[in-house]
């Protein structure tokens, strides 16, 4: 049975099922949005790629909001070949912004969910930091992050099947003339990370609780 999430965010489509969780018992720092990978195969809110990383920002001190792509789960709508679900990305920015008014947005995304997430996250102006996991160079074209000037770490298996870790570093380089970036690699890791989920979890909880500590608590302006 597929599991539920926890709201629903109303949209042009009908609504987007979603999963919301505050940092626990330590003062929020910031918010945070988590796209999933590819949803023609297979890729969900649930994803376990997904699911380590909310729980990263989580122990950061991020409240975290997962949505699910519409035509996923008891999403409304149709896949829209990103599209679309660009749309999807800037309604879960909408309302982390309307909840955590003072807080910065931290946009991560997995796969197909980092395409989307760059895109979106590199002109939207409530997103402070950028996150993406297993950048696939090898399946969509990423020269647009020529003009990113925000922080972004990028998180890549060296056995990435779809993101030549070669090509990507090439990406990365090119995009640290005008922004910080930067790239962590995980030794033996594929795309999915099948068994370095928890290195890559505290890749990301320290990269984040870095950036926090360099800027001190970023307010959205």
């Amino acid at each position: 049975m597929y599991p539920a999430g926890n709201l629903f965010i109303p949209v042009e489509h009908g609504r987007l099922e979603a999963i919301l969780k505050e940092p626990g018992a330590q003062p929020v720092t910031g918010a945070a949005l988590v796209l999933h990978p590819h949803p023609l195969f297979g890729g969900t809110m649930h994803n376990k790629v997904v699911f380590r990383a909310a729980a990263a920002l989580n122990d950061a001190g991020l409240s975290v909001l997962r949505i699910n792509f519409r035509g996923v789960g008891q999403s409304t709508g149709e896949h829209d070949e990103g599209r679309g679900e660009r749309e999807d990305a800037r309604a879960g920015l909408d309302y982390l912004a309307q909840n955590y008014p003072s807080q910065g947005i931290t946009l991560c995304g997995f796969s197909f969910g980092a395409r989307v997430g760059l895109e979106v996250g590199m002109t939207d102006d409530r997103v402070t930091r950028l996150i993406s996991i297993g950048t696939p160079v090898d399946k969509y074209d990423f020269s647009f992050l020529a003009d990113l000037q925000k922080p972004v770490l990028f998180v890549q298996g060296d056995a990435d099947e779809f993101g030549n870790i070669d090509r990507l570093r090439e990406l990365v380089d090119r995009v640290a003339l005008n922004a910080a970036a930067e790239l962590r690699v995980i030794k033996g890791a594929g795309h999915f990370f099948d068994n370095q989920l928890d290195e890559l979890k505290r890749v990301i909880t320290e990269w984040v609780q870095s950036q926090s500590t360099r800027n001190g608590s970023v307010e959205r302006r």
